[in-house]
C-alpha cells in the first residue's frame, strides 16, 4: 500500500482533505476542476505544448529534460508563493488530468518537506467519473415541482423570490448562464463548458434537502449550448406542475424590463435573430429588424411572442411536461416586482 496515494470512491471524501491542488495548466482547470480547488500549474500550457511538441519530435528523454526543469521552477514558485505558511500537519491532496508525473512531482515535493501530501489516484478522470455517476443517480432521489409557463411569465424571478422565501431552488438558468431561448445569450456573461456546468450543477444538487421539495423551472434538454443531464430533465418532467399564465401586456412589459440591454444593442438583437429565418422567413426577419432599428420594442416583443414562442412553448410543453395540463392555473396580469412576489407566494401555497 502506498501511502502517498488517495483512493477516493465518492464524491465527499474529497472535504476530508485541507487543500486540493490541481496542477494541470490553466486552460485544463478553466474547463472544469473540483470545487473549491486551486489551481498551481507544474507546467503551463505554452510549456506544455513545448513539452509535448519535444516528445514527438524530438524524442521523450528531450521532453522530460525539459519538462523536469520547468516542472522544478513552477513547483519552487508555487511552494514560496502559497504553501510556507502552512503547519505541518497540513493534508493536501494533489491531482492531475489522470494520477501521472505531473502530480507525483508535485507531491513528492510536499512530501518531502514534511507534508502528509496525497495523490489522487486516476487524477481528474476519477473525480469526472464520480460527477457522472452522481449526476445519474441524485436525481431520481429528488422531488421537484416544476414552474411552467409561457416565455415572458417572469418564472426564472417567480424562482429566485421562492428562493428569498427559504425554499429549495435549483436555478439551471443561472448555473448555465442563459436563458434558455434563441435570445437567451447574456451579454459579458459566456456559457461555462460542459463539464464546468455538471460539476456546478452536482454541487447544488447534493445541497439540497431530499425530503423537501426542490422548485424548478421547465426547461429543454439544451439550455443554450449546455445539455441537462437525462436522469435529471426525466425527473423534472415527472414533476407536480405549475403553470403561469400571464397576459400578454403584462409579458412584452416584463420581457422590456428583463431584456433591456437588448434595447441599446439592436446590431446584436439582429444577429441572434438571424437562426429563425428558416422558421419564420425571410421577410418576417427583415420586419423585426425594422421594429428594432426604428426602437418599435412593443410590437417587436409582441410578434415574437405571438408567432415564434409562444406555438413552439405549447408544443414543447404538452410533449414533455406530464403534469403541464394541471387544472390549478396561476393567472396574472402584473409581472411586476410586486407581482413576482405574490406569484412566489402562491406557487408555495402561502
Amino acid at each position: 500500500m502506498k501511502h502517498d496515494i488517495a483512493t477516493v470512491e465518492r464524491i465527499s471524501e474529497f472535504s476530508s482533505f485541507d487543500e486540493i491542488i490541481d496542477v494541470r495548466s490553466p486552460s485544463e482547470f478553466a474547463e472544469d476542476h473540483i470545487p473549491g480547488s486551486v489551481n498551481c500549474p507544474v507546467l503551463d500550457d505554452q510549456q506544455r505544448i513545448e513539452v509535448g511538441t519535444l516528445y514527438k519530435q524530438v524524442s521523450p528523454f528531450a521532453a522530460r529534460k525539459v519538462g523536469a526543469a520547468h516542472v522544478a521552477e513552477n513547483i519552487a514558485g508555487h511552494l514560496r508563493a502559497r504553501f510556507l505558511e502552512h503547519p505541518k500537519n497540513w493534508r493536501p491532496l494533489v491531482i492531475c488530468w489522470r494520477g501521472g508525473q505531473r502530480s507525483g512531482s508535485m507531491t513528492h515535493v510536499l512530501r518531502r518537506v514534511g507534508w502528509d501530501a496525497q495523490q489522487l489516484e486516476g487524477g481528474y478522470k476519477t473525480y469526472r467519473r464520480l460527477v457522472i455517476e452522481n449526476l445519474a443517480a441524485i436525481p431520481h432521489q429528488l422531488k421537484f415541482k416544476v414552474i411552467c409557463g409561457a416565455t415572458g411569465s417572469g418564472k426564472s424571478r417567480i424562482l429566485q423570490a421562492i428562493a428569498r422565501l427559504g425554499e429549495q431552488v435549483l436555478d439551471l438558468e443561472e448555473l448555465a448562464c442563459h436563458k434558455g431561448s434563441v435570445l437567451g445569450v447574456l451579454p459579458n456573461c459566456p456559457q461555462p463548458s460542459q463539464k464546468m456546468f455538471e460539476s456546478r450543477l452536482l454541487t447544488a444538487l447534493q445541497g439540497f434537502d431530499r425530503d423537501r421539495l426542490v422548485y424548478v423551472e421547465a426547461e429543454s434538454r439544451k439550455i443554450g449550448s449546455l445539455q441537462l443531464p437525462t436522469a435529471l430533465i426525466e425527473t423534472m418532467r415527472a414533476g407536480e406542475c405549475v403553470p403561469i399564465e400571464a397576459t400578454l401586456d403584462a409579458r412584452v412589459d416584463f420581457l422590456l424590463r428583463d431584456y433591456d440591454y437588448f434595447l441599446t444593442a439592436p446590431e446584436w438583437l439582429d444577429a441572434r435573430l438571424q437562426p429563425l429565418r428558416h422558421l419564420q422567413g425571410a421577410e418576417t426577419i427583415l420586419r423585426w429588424r425594422d421594429h428594432a432599428r426604428e426602437g418599435h420594442w412593443r410590437q417587436l416583443v409582441a410578434e415574437l411572442l405571438q408567432l415564434h414562442y409562444d406555438p413552439l412553448y405549447s408544443r414543447s410543453q404538452n410533449q414533455n411536461y406530464a403534469g403541464f395540463g394541471a387544472p390549478t392555473k396561476l393567472s396574472t396580469d402584473d409581472l411586476t416586482p410586486a407581482g413576482i412576489e405574490a406569484l412566489a407566494q402562491r406557487v408555495c401555497g402561502r
